[in-house]
């Protein structure tokens, strides 16, 4: 029956599309079936224009990866992936004792990165409930601390977020959250001047 259905609406598009002089590149549309089982009684696979769309176990829309269990594991993994290598790409512009200053860094991960990792995770936040994905969370948080504060590397992550702001990424914010108005950061009195040893813990 849902087979039926979808070869009826995908029929209807076509119609739709010759009408209007619209073309659509069937190889370029992708069928995931969202279930939990494992065999699908008396489903086929529909053709549009044509051709036969092959079953995948995902699929990307709108920068957003959908499997068929909305597990969104493969999403998360992506999205980690890539605010490590952004993360990495701003590091090389500052060091211990030279580049960009902590307000820039700072910047450039609430802007940048973090917008990044968090895009539409009002749809898949229920991917980073788990222990694991939100310790993953946690060392992309903590490497942008790092670069921000310049602290030595045993310092805590929860002791880098608050002094300057940061609300735990991840964990019951579905949204990403935002920076906090009552940081040191915020207030225009963290001083950081980039030191050229590791004192700054101290502080």
């Amino acid at each position: 029956m849902v087979s039926g259905l979808m070869q009826w609406a995908l029929l209807t598009v076509e119609i739709w599309c010759s009408e209007v002089g619209l073309s659509v590149n069937p190889n370029k549309t992708g069928l995931v079936t969202f279930t939990w089982k494992r065999k699908l009684q008396g489903f086929f696979e529909p053709r549009f224009f044509g051709v036969k769309l092959s079953l995948s176990g995902q699929v990307k829309y709108l920068g957003i990866i959908l499997d068929s269990r909305l597990t969104w594991k493969e999403h998360v993994e992506v999205k980690m992936r890539k605010a490590h290598n952004l993360l990495w790409a701003c590091r090389r512009a500052f060091g211990a004792g030279w580049g960009l200053g902590p307000k820039v860094v700072h910047w450039l991960y609430v802007t940048i990165v973090r917008p990044t990792l968090t895009f539409a995770s009002l749809v898949w936040w229920p991917g980073c409930q788990t222990a694991s994905t939100k310790k993953q969370l946690s060392k992309v948080q903590r490497l942008a601390c790092l670069g921000i504060t310049g602290v030595i590397h045993m310092t805590p992550t929860g002791v880098m977020e608050a002094f300057i702001g940061l609300p735990p990424i991840g964990i019951g914010d579905p949204r990403g959250g935002e920076v906090g108005g009552t940081s040191p950061m915020e207030l225009g009195v963290l001083v950081l001047p980039s030191p050229p040893n590791e004192d700054i813990a101290a502080y």
